[in-house]
């Protein structure tokens, strides 16, 4: 299950630096796959959770650190506890895995 952010978001960026898959963005930016992944999509995206009000996780980039992490670094190191799984969209490690890898190989 990917990991979204919340509207109690207090936008501090604590969690950006922290994404391994470069999935979180802030307000009012597009995301791409090629953003800090080896894939060639600069694409602009504003699917997958984009927000102009708050930081955002692109759920389609999010693997919850699996493969690097032990726990979704977001979470991790969030002060308000507005990084938390997101119930609507649910992968198995496997899937998470798989999509680490298309990103990262």
């Amino acid at each position: 299950m990917a990991i979204k952010i919340t509207d109690d978001c207090i936008n501090c960026a604590a969690c950006e630096p922290e994404c391994p898959n470069n999935a979180i963005y802030e307000p009012e930016v597009s995301w791409r796959f090629s953003d800090g992944t080896n894939l060639n999509d600069d694409t602009e995206h504003e699917d997958g959770g984009f927000s102009d009000e708050f930081f955002y996780i692109a759920t389609d980039k999010c693997t919850e650190c699996i493969g690097f992490y032990e726990e979704p670094a977001c979470a991790a190191v969030c002060p308000v506890d507005c990084c938390v799984p997101d119930e609507d969209n649910v992968e198995t490690e496997e899937e998470l895995l798989a999509k680490k890898e298309l990103m990262h190989s």
